[in-house]
């Protein structure tokens, strides 16, 4: 796998000029860049999209779809796409472009540590590369307009499970675990953490556990959390997956159930935090993100590389 991805990097490296090699690789001991993450629309460091030449452009995507599934690469590029919707929606007001999305690499491709991070309004893909091991958190994705219709049909809403198999979820755990899991009647505007660096402890109240669920809403519960997890190809997301501790992960609701409405969720274990939230715009612009508390940016596989390698 880590050949993969240092193969499509270099790749991309050689198809930049000296002045956009020298603006994309950064060091991977830049501690405050590794960490310095946004889904707000922005300038970002790195290469930009829309800046570089079209073997640059391919070479990038390339990289994104050497380590996303299928569905979540193609999520990606709607999300991208869906900035020109909106700039057409505003009148060009914030010239937002499907071109304003960037990428720094974070030390050198091939190197034991080093990553890359592909981010723009409503996507960020954070990867780190430790002596073979990858970590890819946070990975935030979102969406405005998150749904697009014709005649009361949808069209386009590239985050349509993550929000149904939420609401099949809380619909088929029955009413008593339905009142553990809905801890508020009012959705937060945003996810709650945000685009913090570095998570706290878990969210209090923390809803109702996966362990207390049986038959079917035991078993939506486990694929809305592989759901999340299979952003990432396959072997990676069964790795990720392999981690968790299922009776330790709890689910918990807050806002209306009442599709069209504001409403939010999150999953939380030790060691995962999964966020969405629907609720600005009329419930029709999403944010939903994966975060690890001990592992995003890799924080994780880097400390373990220097406590067994002597620097």
């Amino acid at each position: 796998m880590s050949d993969v991805l240092t193969e499509a990097a270099r790749a991309l490296v050689d198809s930049l000029d000296e002045r956009q090699r020298s603006a994309v690789l950064r060091p991977i001991t830049d501690d405050d860049l590794r960490h310095r993450w946004s889904y707000t629309p922005g300038p970002r460091a790195g290469v930009t999209v829309g800046d570089v030449p079209r073997a640059a452009r391919k070479a990038v995507h390339h990289l994104l779809a050497s380590v996303l599934s299928p569905h979540a690469y193609a999520q990606v590029a709607t999300i991208m796409a869906l900035e020109d919707v909106l700039d057409h929606r505003e009148g060009g007001d914030r010239d937002r472009h499907q071109g304003d999305y960037s990428l720094v690499l974070l030390g050198t491709p091939g190197d034991d540590r080093w990553g890359w991070r592909f981010e723009g309004h409503h996507v960020s893909v954070n990867v780190v590369l430790v002596d073979g091991r990858v970590s890819a958190t946070p990975f935030f994705l979102g969406a405005n307009p998150a749904h697009t219709t014709y005649d009361g049909r949808t069209v386009v809403r590239p985050l349509a499970l993550e929000e149904e198999l939420a609401r099949q979820l809380l619909d088929r755990m029955g009413p008593e675990h339905r009142l553990t899991a809905v801890v508020a009647d009012h959705a937060p505007d945003d996810l709650r953490t945000r685009n913090a660096p570095r998570l706290g402890s878990v969210i209090e109240p923390i809803g109702v556990a996966l362990s207390s669920l049986d038959g079917e809403a035991r078993d939506l519960f486990t694929a809305l959390v592989r759901y999340y997890l299979a952003r990432l190809r396959p072997d990676l997301a069964a790795a990720e997956f392999a981690r968790l501790d299922l009776d330790r992960v709890h689910f918990a609701w807050e806002g209306s159930s009442r599709p069209g409405t504001g409403h939010y969720y999150r999953i939380q274990a030790p060691e995962l935090l999964l966020e969405y939230d629907n609720t600005q715009n009329g419930a029709n612009h999403v944010h939903s993100v994966w975060r690890r508390h001990a592992g995003d940016f890799g924080d994780d596989l880097l400390a373990a590389h220097h406590n067994e390698v002597d620097h």
